[in-house]
């Protein structure tokens, strides 16, 4: 076991910067070489927030600003695209690095600092004087490794208009990183427990790991093991408010990240200029519910990249999604070496859920991977899976995730799902049944607060086959936004992969003329693919 660090310091953490790194599937199946610029197309639906006839126009909602005192940004465009595998840069393309304090609990309750990071993405043409719009990724992957995949990905869209500053996650990214885990915790956990449990069952070996796991991480962060929540992940973006001199802020929250926006605007929506939420996780679910929903979406996905390797005659013949799930089935029995089927499901999913832009035109790239692990040949997949899970499975992740897990499953009901799973979702149920054990032992964090009042309107942005969270949240991210009484409507993208944003220009453009004047689109409205 490691020994605390000091209490209110973090000396003794390392500083280094981490290697981040069924609707219409047929019109998925179709998608061109890139994200689509074809126009939404509006769904008739009810609409969203009372009748807007039927009293006064609602009072414009205020402007965010440009930061009066700005972070001391340095260029950092070609050592990110290299650490994080993504090929060089397109010209125009500028990345910038920058750090700055936060206070561990905004109420005092802990002193001491955290060392947050950030980066500022924009275009040569991108206007001097335009508003940064603020992202969060939350704990799903770095903020900064999801903004680098945007701008590497589609030269163009909303950088062509605003500068985007990403935030990452204290412990995640190029924030302050933690190291907590012991190395054989840390790959039992990223492993499913599958190697060196001696015929103990899998469920059973995970919830140890996440005792082992548990007992490493609270102990190395004591006293301050319990600020890794969302709520002080807002607190964090509050900061770079103040650092920044500004009243307002415009914030873009994706997946988990969407999460930490709605906490932001529980805590500080005064400060709240345009909320946009993409691809956002269900609000105070279960882990059971959550898992499920992330599963339904990772199937959804890979039945949709299956569909387009087809389409294009792909490596992995007439059946890729069975290729695929015949894989997964040799590695959990062991016949890939030491790549666990949990380790093929990471790369996987994490190839399907990069936010690159140009993921669809790179199907054969995953397909030929896939292909030479079932010759063999396991090079490639290799290295896939070290690049995907430095992005998604660091020791921060861990904290991050199990602070916020809420509800986890009794061993015995995950064990109920390994099978129930297994059988309805034949690529990724089994190794997600297992995977819900690895937060159980963390403590579990209460509901968040609901939130109350959120006097602007809000864009929410949701797709058919989303491989991190899928997108059953969705009821449960507007039914919390009307409760607030706040305005909001929802664009459909029909396309796979996560998040919409970064993939959709269609959805882009809507964010544009939301970002501008505040007005929302059609509820309800479609992007294609």
């Amino acid at each position: 076991m490691k020994h605390s660090p000091v209490p209110g310091r973090l000396s003794r953490m390392r500083w280094t910067r981490a290697v981040v790194c069924a609707a219409t599937l047929s019109i998925i199946a179709g998608c061109g070489a890139g994200p689509s610029d074809r126009p939404g197309v509006a769904v008739e639906r009810a609409p969203v927030g009372g009748n807007p006839s039927a009293s006064a126009a609602p009072a414009p909602p205020p402007n965010a600003e440009l930061p009066t005192t700005d972070l001391a940004w340095r260029d950092c465009t070609a050592p990110t695209v290299n650490l994080l595998g993504l090929g060089p840069a397109p010209a125009g393309v500028v990345l910038e690095c920058a750090e700055y304090s936060t206070p561990i609990d905004a109420t005092g309750g802990v002193i001491g600092n955290f060392r947050n990071g950030a980066m500022r993405a924009r275009l040569a043409q991108t206007p001097k004087d335009a508003v940064p719009l603020v992202l969060t990724s939350g704990s799903d992957r770095s903020s900064t490794a999801t903004l680098a995949g945007l701008a590497v990905g589609q030269p163009g869209g909303i950088l062509a208009d605003r500068p985007i500053v990403a935030v990452d996650r204290r412990g995640i990214g190029t924030s302050q990183p933690i190291d907590c885990l012991r190395p054989e915790v840390r790959k039992g956990l990223a492993d499913n427990a599958q190697f060196g449990r001696d015929g103990t069952d899998p469920v059973d070996a995970m919830n140890k790991f996440s005792q082992d796991g548990t007992i490493d991480c609270r102990d190395f962060l004591t006293p301050y093991e319990g600020t890794f929540d969302n709520a002080h992940t807002a607190d964090d973006i509050e900061q770079l408010r103040k650092q920044w001199q500004v009243d307002h802020i415009d914030l873009l929250g994706t997946g988990n990240g969407a999460s930490v926006a709605l906490d932001y605007a529980r805590k500080y929506h005064d400060h709240v200029a345009r909320l946009v939420l993409d691809s956002p996780e269900a609000v105070g679910a279960d882990g059971v519910t959550k898992g499920e929903q992330q599963v339904q979406g990772a199937e959804a996905a890979l039945t949709a990249f299956a569909q387009r390797c087809t389409g294009v005659g792909c490596s992995l013949g007439l059946d890729p999604r069975g290729k695929v799930i015949d894989l997964v089935r040799q590695a959990d029995s062991g016949g890939l070496g030491d790549i666990s089927a949990q380790a093929l499901l990471t790369a996987i999913t994490g190839f399907l859920g990069g936010p690159r832009a140009d993921q669809v035109s790179r199907i054969g790239e995953l397909a030929d991977t896939l292909s030479s692990a079932a010759r063999g040949d396991r090079k490639a997949l290799g290295d896939l899976i070290l690049r995907e899970s430095a992005a998604v499975s660091g020791d921060g992740q861990f904290v991050n995730r199990c602070t916020d897990s809420q509800q986890p499953p009794t061993a015995t009901k995950s064990k109920e799902l390994v099978d129930t799973w297994g059988q309805k979702y034949p690529a990724f149920g089994k190794s997600a049944a297992i995977a819900l054990m690895a937060c159980s032992a963390w403590p579990a964090a209460a509901p968040p607060p609901a939130l109350r009042e959120l006097p602007i309107p809000v864009l929410v942005l949701s797709s058919i086959a989303d491989p991190v969270v899928g997108n059953g949240g969705l009821a449960s991210v507007n039914g919390a936004l009307g409760n607030a009484g706040a305005r909001h409507a929802t664009i459909n993208w029909q396309g796979w992969g996560h998040p919409v944003s970064t993939h959709s220009g269609c959805a882009q453009n809507a964010v544009l003329a939301y970002l501008t004047d505040a007005k929302l689109p059609e509820d309800g409205t479609a992007c294609p693919a």
